[in-house]
């Protein structure tokens, strides 16, 4: 009979958590959703099966249609497990007057079909436990056995899974997390905006937005990583297959069933196999995943909602026996893991997702491209009418190295995710054509961030060579404009940083789709992966803010600690069922906390970049004023140096003084006095940083090395005009002189 629900208590708070953080909760009902016959050769075959239980009114209405080769009474036995525990079970008899079935009692011959509602009284009811209302991709299983009625012989038996009408794969997350990232990008681009708007002379305005962390970037970079996770070869909890499938767009993996049918033909026409790989063959199947649970391959949503759920009986319960032709056994069951499954339940054939990841970015690439040319068209024919800000200069002149910074943007942006799907064709595709496109895709990404790379360790190894450090990189415009968006985060001494971050990423989609199929080797790989990215950003800590540090060592935190959760997936270590949903509530966790924390920081962030300025951009915009206030300097110029002002306290400081305050009024020429005071004194006040005005002064005097007049300091002027006092004078006076 029933069985206690003690077992549930201890996880009760955990599960209860998760289903008031996915926003899930309604009424208490549960539906049976796709089925299968378990036993072969049987003399009773289902075809339809559609079972709802409202724990409301404790009733159960049933549809269920089939045929027999015979008529005969039976007797059935119903079992249901949730997360690999037996929780209810129950054997009646469909004669009996507390559960009597009239169209079973007995069981025609031929097709026959069973509606109706049977309430189920308290005292079995009471037996499912509360969670399983309310708990999201509850991984639940009912089994119904028919036996003969003096239960020696099995007649026959279906399968069906259990729902709830709820789920953690909801349009709404998948919205919210592109507008996230969205604004991430908005942010960012408002840098892109200038560089675009300056062309080459300001395009390292770029950088404005991309050194404050979160950035695009990085929100794509955790959404991917959301998405690579629910792609591992593990016993993923339904729960969190269904959480990680939200962010499938951050992959390229969008469901578009045109596209995948012209895919299909595409590989028909190229070598590929359709028979069991194929978009029609995914509309037909169910997709059975290592941890017992099912899916439909059509890409909706998993289970029904409740008012799904109720349309469905309403419709079911007025038809007619000749529909059971088209509410049929799903008869297809395909076993399906890691990538495969991933991609299946979006209803995208395995062999068909390199291929919808090239179209959905070349479409990417496109808008870029059409987008950049209509800016460009619209400034000129702007400027036959009138006169555009000067801003705009640049781009009208240099719009093609925008279109090259987007693309190379893209291109390093997906770089993971490509070597991913370009592995995953080699070892699962069948269409030499394809495999052909991935090849030359995955060499020309490559060899586009091998090159900027190598030109930017030569740049940086000719700067050191001429002026011992590679701040060039980031003080030259012309190294900015073009490198930037490789190292733009870094400060100066970590500008290397973007390399091992290329590796990193070429690693990570490398041994996820090698290791495909292999869970073990797969999880155990990925944790030395992000663990050594961990180690580097944490001994590095190459960013210019410190912000950008703390945020990309919790990302990297997060991306470990979700490798260690799912280490409890794997199914050699036989962990239960029930540990593994409550891990997968964990990643949940911990998942939505990091995305929802960044979410906030971008809010915060919009509003102090209004504030603040790229640090790289603000020195070398300082130096270059301070270099043309230089160039701009003529001896008689009061702007003299020793008279600049010194903005930073540690800087040398100059202080000038005269000790005769200067008048318009003559006045008659007094005898000097043989101290050096009357003269202008300059009074040096010491730093800690390096100058050649901190040497030594000991050597050469400050003060003038001759007297303003002859030698002969009681002679009297020279009023008459000679020309001999007034030549020895010239001859000797030298005026002040400074070392």
């Amino acid at each position: 009979m029933a069985t206690s629900n003690s077992r549930w208590n201890f996880r009760r708070a955990a599960v209860w958590a998760t289903a008031f953080a996915s926003g899930v909760m309604g009424s208490d009902v549960l539906v049976t959703s796709g089925f299968n016959n378990c036993q072969t050769n049987s003399g009773i075959r289902v075809q339809k099966v559609d079972i709802s239980f409202n724990n409301a009114d404790k009733v159960v209405v049933f549809d269920v249609a089939g045929s027999s080769n015979q008529e005969r009474n039976i007797t059935a036995s119903l079992s249901v497990t949730a997360y690999g525990k037996d929780i209810y079970s129950k054997n009646f008899n469909p004669c009996s007057t507390d559960t009597f079935i009239e169209t079973l009692c007995p069981v025609p011959q031929g097709v026959f079909t069973a509606k109706g509602d049977h309430a189920i009284p308290a005292a079995y009811a009471n037996v499912i436990p509360a969670v399983a209302f309310q708990v999201p991709d509850i991984s639940a299983e009912a089994t119904l056995k028919l036996m003969s009625l003096d239960g020696t012989e099995e007649i026959g038996c279906i399968q069906a899974q259990i729902t709830n009408g709820k789920t953690t794969a909801v349009s709404a997350v998948s919205y919210v997390a592109a507008g996230v990232a969205g604004a991430a990008l908005l942010m960012g681009g408002v840098g892109a905006i200038g560089a675009a708007g300056g062309g080459a002379g300001a395009a390292g305005g770029a950088a404005g937005g991309g050194t404050m962390s979160p950035s695009f970037t990085e929100m794509v970079g955790i959404f991917q990583g959301f998405a690579m996770n629910g792609m591992m070869s593990v016993q993923t909890p339904q729960i969190y297959r269904s959480f990680t499938k939200n962010f499938a767009f951050s992959t390229g993996i969008i469901p578009w069933r045109q596209m995948q049918i012209s895919i299909d033909n595409f590989r028909a026409m190229t070598g590929g196999n359709l028979t069991r790989d194929s978009v029609e063959f995914l509309q037909q199947a169910t997709l059975v995943y290592p941890d017992g649970s099912t899916s439909s391959g059509k890409g909706s949503l998993f289970g029904r909602s409740v008012a799904d759920a109720a349309h469905l009986a309403v419709r079911d319960a007025s038809s007619t026996d000749t529909d059971i032709a088209t509410s049929t056994e799903a008869t297809i069951r395909a076993a399906v893991s890691g990538i495969q499954g991933y991609a299946q339940q979006l209803s995208v054939p395995q062999s068909n997702t390199f291929m919808t990841v090239l179209l959905i970015v070349a479409i990417i690439v496109a808008v870029i491209v059409v987008g950049i040319l209509l800016v460009k068209v619209i400034l000129e024919a702007w400027s036959l009418y009138g006169h555009f800000p000067e801003s705009l200069t640049g781009f009208r002149k240099h719009y093609w190295v925008s279109i090259a910074r987007a693309i190379t943007s893209l291109i390093l942006l997906l770089y993971s995710i490509w070597v991913l799907y370009c592995v995953f064709q080699f070892t699962h595709g069948d269409s030499w054509a394809a495999q052909l496109l991935a090849a030359l895709t995955l060499l020309l990404f490559t060899a586009v961030l091998a090159f900027f790379s190598w030109r930017i360790w030569s740049v940086a190894h000719k700067l050191k060579s001429i002026e011992g450090d590679a701040s060039g990189l980031y003080e030259k415009k012309e190294h900015w404009m073009k490198y930037s968006l490789f190292y733009e985060s870094y400060r100066k001494d970590y500008w290397w940083i973007f390399v091992p971050v290329i590796g990193y990423m070429f690693a990570k989609g490398c041994v996820l789709a090698a290791t495909d199929g292999n869970g073990m080797a797969q999880s155990i790989c990925l944790l030395i992966v992000e663990g050594s990215m961990l180690a580097l950003l944490a001994w590095s800590r190459p960013f210019e803010r410190k912000s950008g540090n703390i945020i990309n060592i919790s990302i990297a935190v997060v991306r470990v600690l979700s490798i260690v959760c799912v280490l409890v997936f794997v199914e050699e270590f036989g962990i239960a069922q029930t540990t593994q949903t409550v891990a997968g509530v964990v990643l949940i966790g911990l998942q939505s906390a990091l995305a929802g924390a960044l979410a906030i920081l971008i809010a915060w962030n919009a509003i102090i970049a209004l504030c603040k300025q790229n640090p790289h951009r603000k020195r070398r915009k300082e130096m270059e004023q301070y270099q043309r206030d230089m160039d701009n300097l003529t001896p008689l110029d009061a702007r003299n140096s020793l008279l600049l002002g010194r903005m930073k306290s540690n800087d040398t400081r100059f202080t000038i003084t005269y000790t005769n305050s200067v008048t318009d009024t003559k006045q008659p020429l007094d005898r000097r006095s043989p101290s050096p005071d009357p003269f202008m004194g300059i009074a040096v006040e010491q730093s800690d940083t390096y100058s050649p005005l901190n040497l030594s002064y000991n050597t050469r005097p400050l003060t003038p090395s001759a007297p303003v007049r002859g030698s002969d300091l009681n002679a009297a002027p020279n009023v008459g005009g000679g020309q001999g006092n007034d030549q020895k004078m010239n001859s000797e006076y030298r005026g002040p002189t400074v070392y």
